[in-house]
Order: structure tokens, then sequence, then C-alpha cells
């Protein structure tokens, strides 16, 4: 389980394909902090280490996870968000992450008002009953505050700290993104479903 706050933005060093899915090589400080078998969560999608190496970690992508994530796309060179997972002697900042991505959501707009940045994120239609303004969604990873919801899509705004330290900042209209939904809300729903059967 993760927090959605990001530690550390780490490059990957290396992207092997392994029979549909990817084997991957991540460079980070964060690989001195972790042991075999360790969790670390990849731009929101929860990954297991199998090799560490000095500054690296290694991690499989199996071809499920590539197919409903963005990580089946993911290209060397390019930066990701990282996490380890919550202590729970410690405190709780973001909310409760699971890693398990629900759905890709797409990026409509990104936009500047004074030193934050406005994103607008359309949703898989699927997703709508997990949304409520003022709610929590993990965005890449990244824990936000859903600010503003239409049908379709939602707003959150990024403070300077999270947009300067985390991969937020690279979006451009058009891009994909993992989206998971707040844990509790899929709760509710799910035994809302249950009562009607």
């Amino acid at each position: 389980m993760f927090t959605g706050i990001v530690e550390e933005v780490g490059t990957l060093a290396e992207v092997k394909g392994t029979g549909g899915g990817y084997r991957v090589r991540i460079h980070t400080p964060l690989a001195a902090q972790l042991k075999l078998g360790d969790s670390l969560a990849v731009n929101g999608v929860c990954l297991t280490a199998i090799l560490i190496d000095g500054e690296h970690v290694m991690a499989d992508v199996s071809p499920e996870t590539a197919r409903v994530t963005t990580l089946g796309g993911l290209q060397r060179g390019q930066m990701v968000n990282l996490e380890r997972p919550l202590r729970f002697d410690g405190r709780v900042d973001g909310h409760f992450v699971l890693g398990h991505v629900d759905g890709l959501g797409v990026v409509e707009d990104c936009r500047p008002e004074g030193e934050s940045h406005w994103l607008t994120i359309a949703y898989p239609a699927a997703l709508a009953a997990y949304f409520i303004r003022k709610g929590s969604v993990a965005v890449d990873g990244v824990s936000l505050t859903v600010a503003g919801l239409g049908e379709r899509q939602f707003d959150a705004q990024v403070v300077p700290y999270t947009w300067a330290n985390t991969t937020l900042k690279l979006l451009r209209a058009g891009d994909k993104v993992n989206l998971e939904c707040d844990m509790v809300g899929k709760y509710v729903v799910r035994a809302l479903e249950l009562r009607k059967a």
C-alpha cells in the first residue's frame, strides 16, 4: 500500500520485452533502500523488485499490466514517479493507494494559474461512480484532489512543490495517465451493487 506522495523521480535505464510483458531497469537512489521482493510504485503501478544493483532496481511488468496501464509504452530514458510502500509506524500524507490501476485517463488540458497548474483529465465512463468532488485520485501515482468534476473529466490543481518534484510537469494534452480511484469509494459502490442484487 502507498500514499501517492512521490519520493523520487527515477529514470528508465532499460526496457526489455519478455514474452508479452517487459523487464524494466530503473535508475534511482531509492534502490539502496530496497531489498529483493520489495514493492515499488512506478507511475502508480505496484511492481516487485527482482534485482538491485547499486542505484538500479529491476522489475517485471506482466502482459496484463502492460495492457491496462501506461507501463507498456514506457521508453528508455523516460522519467517515472517512484514511491516505496507505506510504513504503518509512520504518518500518512496523501491517501491510501494500492498501486492497482483502475483505468487510463487522457490529459485534455494543462494550464498555469499563478505558480500552480491545473490538469483536466478525461476518464473512462466505467469509473464515473468512483469520482466525487473534493475526493482523492492518484494520477501516475501522485495523490491529487478532485477540484472540479464533469461527466467524463475532472480537474485537479497541482501545487508548485508537486509540480517540480514529479513527472506531472512533463504532461501534455493527449498524454495517457494511470488512474487509481479512492479505495473507500470503490468499496462503497461495490457494497451498493451487491445490495441491489
